[in-house]
């Protein structure tokens, strides 16, 4: 697929670097010229320098001849224009725009009341937000990930010395009497990645991915030896940009006392008239004097959402050390992702991650639902749509020749039924399946999901 992105930043760099692995055409349009500069030698991609807000700019990088354009530049109003632009002069058959507004519901209504013909209005804010709240109570576990409309969970924890498991097999895990509907779906040891079997040895020092279904969430938890926290009473946020605000306000609406840190003092004063009953404090928050003087000890959770990935490690590795359970840490740059997890921060999450993930889903072919990405892009989680005429359809699980590093971690049935399968089960058309994979054999499971039809149609 000919794709062209507007922007050429940290996120347009890496949703680039993955569209191009997996065999698509790029071209990427930037307007600083040292960004520029480091686009030709960082991609295999062609690079155009000017404005994404100039026709005659787009036209030139060949938007009449692309099917997709995917604006992410640093501006909602860029992004926002890019895509009319492309409705208007090239008809452009998909078109994404990354917004970071907190009128990002707005931007969505007008887009569609006025017919822009965006298809997709990504708010990466708003999706890390929801990541957060889903396991902030659970002081143990570092992801709850949703599939199949939730009824699929996904849970992701770390392997202590003293855990019950340690050591064993997961045939070993399996005797001893798990809750019915789970599986252990990912391992990551260092910087490796495991798809597991039953023989395979769970370590301590491994992050293991858990699926399970909604029903029985709270008892494989249970099982794994991870407890839920009753309702929350404290919560710390430090970082007061719109995602700190944002989860400060729903904290409110939920009972929470929240104490939100920033360090600019006008940043403080605008934070203070949007928040209810939030204490917004001036101070730093990676200064241990500062969090004693806040009175951070019986903290719930603790929140390190600045825009500095090293700040919030340092804050988040405070925390721990001030005896709080729960610490999430917001995290962008890639490559640092694993190193927080070995350093005992319960949860990272990461904008950057998610407009990926929110982007593939839509250039991925066939029936993808949802895509999700783990650690540097190693490993996903992606739910797909069985297709009448797929080779994987009417055959049991046993009897596919699956790629070597995938498994099936669950099935959504049309009729509402939700199973985490063993070999004896059979996929059926339009079977909601969840696979958890390398992200090298992702390609090969998809074009598996695909009927004839639709096969003839993309090589066309």
């Amino acid at each position: 697929m000919r794709i062209l992105i507007a922007g050429g930043g940290q996120s347009a760099t890496l949703i680039a670097s993955r569209l191009i692995r997996e065999g698509n055409e790029i071209t990427i349009v930037e307007k600083d010229a040292a960004r520029c500069a480091h686009l030709d030698e960082t991609l295999d991609a062609k690079v155009v320098r000017g404005s994404a807000a100039s026709i005659r700019t787009l036209l030139k990088a060949g938007l009449d001849t692309v099917q997709m354009l995917i604006a992410v530049t640093n501006s909602d109003e860029i992004n926002v224009l890019a895509c009319v632009i492309a409705k208007t002069f090239a008809n452009v058959k998909v078109k994404v725009a990354r917004v970071r507004s907190h009128e990002f519901a707005d931007w969505r209504r007008v887009a569609d009341e006025n017919e822009l013909g965006i298809d997709l209005i990504i708010h990466p804010e708003s999706d890390v937000m929801e990541r957060i709240l889903r396991v902030v109570n659970v002081p143990g576990v570092s992801d709850i990930i949703d599939f199949a409309d939730g009824e699929v969970k996904l849970f992701g924890m770390n392997v202590e010395h003293d855990s019950w498991f340690a050591g064993k097999t997961l045939e070993e895990l399996d005797a001893a009497g798990p809750p019915a509907n789970s599986l252990v779906a990912l391992i990551f040891r260092g910087q490796q990645v495991i798809i597991p079997h039953g023989a395979q040895v769970v370590l301590p020092g491994d992050h293991v991915y858990v699926c399970a279904t909604k029903q029985n969430l709270d008892a494989v938890l249970e099982f794994m030896g991870v407890a839920r926290r009753g309702k929350l009473k404290r919560v710390f946020i430090v970082g007061g940009k719109q995602i700190g605000i944002s989860l400060a306000q729903e904290l409110e609406r939920q009972g929470v006392q929240v104490k939100l840190i920033e360090k600019d003092a006008g940043r403080c004063e605008l934070i203070a008239g949007l928040v209810k009953k939030t204490i917004v404090v001036k101070g730093d928050g990676t200064d241990q004097a500062t969090l004693e003087e806040e009175n951070i000890e019986g903290v719930d959770a603790f929140l390190a959402l600045t825009q500095h990935d090293e700040d919030n490690i340092i804050a988040s590795l405070l925390a721990r050390r001030l005896g709080v359970g729960k610490v999430v840490a917001l995290i962008n740059r890639l490559s640092y992702l694993s190193m927080v997890q070995r350093l005992g921060v319960n949860t990272s999450v990461s904008m950057r991650l998610s407009t990926v993930d929110a982007v593939l889903q839509f250039v991925r072919k066939g029936g993808v639902l949802s895509v999700t990405t783990f650690r540097e892009e190693e490993a996903e989680a992606i739910e797909l749509i069985a297709s009448e005429g797929s080779r994987y359809v009417g055959k049991k699980l046993r009897d596919i020749a699956l790629p070597r590093g995938a498994i099936v971690g669950a099935i959504a049935r049309t009729g509402g039924e939700v199973i985490v399968p063993r070999g004896n089960v059979a996929i059926e058309p339009g079977d909601r399946v969840i696979f958890f994979a390398l992200e090298s054999v992702v390609p090969e499971l998809e074009s598996a999901f695909l009927d004839n039809k639709k096969r003839r149609q993309l090589l066309a």
